[in-house]
């Protein structure tokens, strides 16, 4: 069974940076895909990034791509958001999710079956 726990959000200003964690157990590593996403209050869950264990490719949303950096400690067995540049438009609960290969893209959130509980990001401006 897998099992995700994040870590490390918080209140941030505009500009500032969080590293989220999500510790992660039960998964078969070299053939999965990690990955963070954020839903906002009233919109849909939103993928941010994603790091396929196999090959250790990372994948990012557009909205993200040169502030966020996504990395993996396979020694921990944790997965890592390193969020720079923070924006008010960040603000979000952020989850970790798994999933194994199943030819559905990266940030379809329908395609993961474990979740983590979320932590809340909050950036002001």
């Amino acid at each position: 069974q897998v099992q995700l726990v994040e870590s490390g959000g918080g209140s941030v200003q505009a500009g500032g940076s969080l590293r989220l964690s999500c510790a992660a157990s039960g998964y078969p590593s070299s053939t999965v895909y990690l990955a963070w996403f954020r839903q906002a209050p009233g919109k849909a869950r939103e993928g941010v990034a994603a790091i396929y264990t196999g090959t250790r490719v990372t994948y990012y949303s557009d909205s993200v791509k040169g502030r966020f950096t996504i990395s993996r400690d396979g020694t921990k067995n944790t997965l890592y958001l390193q969020m720079n540049s923070l924006k008010p438009e960040d603000t979000a609960t952020y989850y970790c999710a798994a999933k194994s290969v199943d030819g559905r893209a990266w940030y379809v959130a329908a395609a993961y079956r474990s979740w983590g509980q979320g932590t809340q990001v909050t950036v002001s401006s």
